[in-house]
């Protein structure tokens, strides 16, 4: 009997043919308000296999024809197919250290193919297949950096930072490596309020609550939540709430957030959300407190939302960039995402750095202390 790898593959005629490109109506069928309004309200689930960032040997061609697209949509078939595969349950575990895997294991284990939802193909707007989510600059890739940020990121790097930077954002080695620079010297996990915001079940993961909002690899579901003062934009991942502000002005320059201060309007049909008066930390770490956002919400159909935004940060990025993707509309719903702070992964993480330090400096990680010292 062929496997599950090999009928997929055969499916990809039939995938090729569901992928074709629709033409969908326009206006008429988009829910509207008693004022007149485009009906926001309502669930979409947002996964999609389009990359961030177009693929670098597709240069500047935003559009993937139907064959493309397909091969995609069967390529993460197979994927799923062969991941979920019944584990070895005589299989051993990882080494200490971990085995080197990447990824969302974790290097020592962690979420298996069960958990992950990136969607089934790629997204549409307008009846064709997008490259990349990025659309400008024209290659669909990030523009580059400031030469300010770059000193700063060589600032942060220096002085023998270079190997903790490495190995805090890449795999743990199992060492308290942040003790090479002396026996007392400071670590990146001294205290829970030095650990990521995300990490803390404070804002999501992968800048799924924004601004701008990205996709992740699992629960991308957003609900709107409309009226005409309010826009509400609740997000699946570590249960963000945004809070738009209707025809409004921003708040004083000195009142600062995670994600911002947005104030909206409309400009016919569409939704226009500006935000500004970022923290020094934003939820989009990658931008700064100087970061303006603006995104942009049109109904394609009554079954799909495009979410479009502009990013400007001069002290970051030498130019600004724009991304759009599809929202489809979904029938579920948001639950509860049960993520919070001061939970038991939080504690292992502090007291595993002890143990490890302890273990650096040669003392029992009973508590005994080093006699050498």
């Amino acid at each position: 009997m062929p496997n599950q790898i090999t009928v997929s593959r055969g499916l990809l005629a039939v995938v090729g043919l569901m992928l074709a490109p629709l033409v969908v109506a326009q206006g008429s069928d988009i829910p509207r308000t008693a004022s007149g309004h485009p009906d926001l309200s309502g669930t979409y689930d947002v996964s999609t296999l389009t990359p961030m960032q177009r693929a670098v040997e597709y240069g500047d061609k935003m559009f993937l024809t139907n064959d493309e697209a397909a091969v995609i949509a069967a390529d993460e078939l197979d994927r799923n197919n062969e991941s979920q595969q019944n584990s070895d349950p005589n299989r051993s575990a990882p080494p200490q250290g971990g085995d080197g895997s990447p990824g969302a294991a974790g290097n020592v284990g962690g979420y298996n193919a069960f958990w992950i939802d990136r969607g089934t193909d790629a997204f549409q707007i307008d009846g064709q297949w997008r490259t990349s989510i990025l659309i400008d600059p024209p290659n669909g890739r990030y523009p580059a950096v400031t030469d300010e940020r770059r000193a700063e990121q060589r600032a942060r790097l220096g002085a023998g930072e270079s190997t903790q930077f490495t190995r805090d954002y890449g795999n743990n080695d199992g060492t308290a490596y942040w003790l090479e620079a002396g026996l007392d010297a400071p670590g990146p996990y001294d205290n829970p309020e030095q650990r990521p915001f995300a990490e803390r079940c404070l804002l999501s993961f992968s800048n799924t609550g924004g601004p701008p909002m990205y996709p992740a690899l699992y629960n991308n579901h957003k609900r709107i939540v409309q009226s005409e003062d309010i826009v509400l934009i609740h997000v699946e991942m570590v249960h963000e709430a945004r809070i738009v502000r209707m025809n409004a002005e921003h708040d004083s320059e000195t009142i600062r957030k995670w994600l911002g201060d947005s104030i909206g309007w409309w400009e016919g049909d569409t939704l226009v959300v500006e935000t500004t008066n970022f923290k020094d930390t934003p939820a989009f770490a990658q931008g700064s407190r100087d970061m303006k956002v603006t995104e942009r919400f049109r109904m394609e159909s009554a079954d799909k939302l495009v979410y479009s935004f502009t990013v400007e940060d001069a002290s970051v990025w030498t130019a600004p960039f724009t991304g759009e993707y599809a929202w489809p509309r979904s029938p579920n719903k948001v639950f509860e995402y049960a993520c919070h702070e001061a939970n038991y992964a939080l504690e292992g993480i502090m007291k595993g750095a002890r143990l490890l330090e302890a273990e650096f400096r040669g003392e029992d990680p009973g508590g005994v202390p080093n006699p050498t010292r």
